[in-house]
């Protein structure tokens, strides 16, 4: 599987997240693709970005490899991203190359399970599936339910994983060397020089968002940081 093409153009290096959320000053899919654009022109090997439109438009744009997902809230779930079938319909529908879902040890909406959703995928296309995990034991459920790799996205974002400022190198570090499928480290990772650190502790490639392409949040740290926020 790590000779997968799509794993091949990604290994030890950058995934850039395009993502804007409809409350967000550079909303839309024609914003989204010109700054995917600007991601590829500065390095990224691949996008991670939120919503069918989003990722067809980013697709059109960029040629990059998409890695899709669909936010949604249900009422009956604490489970967001790619949380059913409806969303991962939409997804297969404009082609994404990979679709990440969460794939925490947590209850999916409608009664519907990760293994499910993952074989509906592999069933029905040759989308790659990216599980977005918290902790170690997230990871082993994300394995047995059949996904390709795993994101280390929501490490600090649910009750039973740490909450702090850093990435989780520690978890990067443990994942790489307990599983047999690329470990994408994702989370809070603000710098270069934490970018390379993943790697250096196995990570088989990065994903950062809001340091690249987010301006709010980068304008408020600069704020914040100087005494005027």
């Amino acid at each position: 599987m790590r000779n997968h093409p799509f794993f091949s153009s990604i290994h030890n290096d950058l995934i850039v997240s395009c993502q804007a959320l409809e409350d967000e000053p550079l909303h839309g899919s024609e914003i989204m693709a010109k700054m995917a654009q600007a991601a590829k022109d500065g390095g990224a090997k691949a996008i991670r970005s939120n919503s069918a439109v989003d990722v067809a438009a980013i697709k059109r744009q960029t040629g990059l490899p998409i890695i899709g997902l669909v936010k949604r809230d249900y009422p009956d779930s604490e489970i967001y991203i790619t949380a059913t079938l409806k969303e991962v319909k939409e997804l297969l529908a404009v082609e994404a190359d990979v679709i990440a879902l969460d794939a925490t040890y947590r209850k999916r909406p409608n009664g519907e399970t990760l293994k499910d959703l993952v074989n509906y995928i592999h069933e029905h296309s040759n989308t790659l599936v990216m599980a977005d995990i918290a902790n170690v034991r997230d990871a082993e459920y994300a394995m047995d339910c059949g996904a390709d790799m795993v994101s280390t996205t929501l490490s600090g974002y649910t009750n039973d994983s740490p909450k702090q400022l850093d990435p989780d190198f520690e978890l990067v570090e443990q994942l790489s060397k307990l599983l047999p499928v690329p470990v994408i480290a994702e989370g809070r990772i603000q710098t270069p020089e934490q970018a390379r650190k993943m790697l250096e502790l196995g990570a088989w490639s990065i994903v950062v968002g809001g340091a690249i392409t987010r301006p709010q949040l980068i304008t408020k740290t600069f704020a914040e940081r100087i005494g005027i926020g």
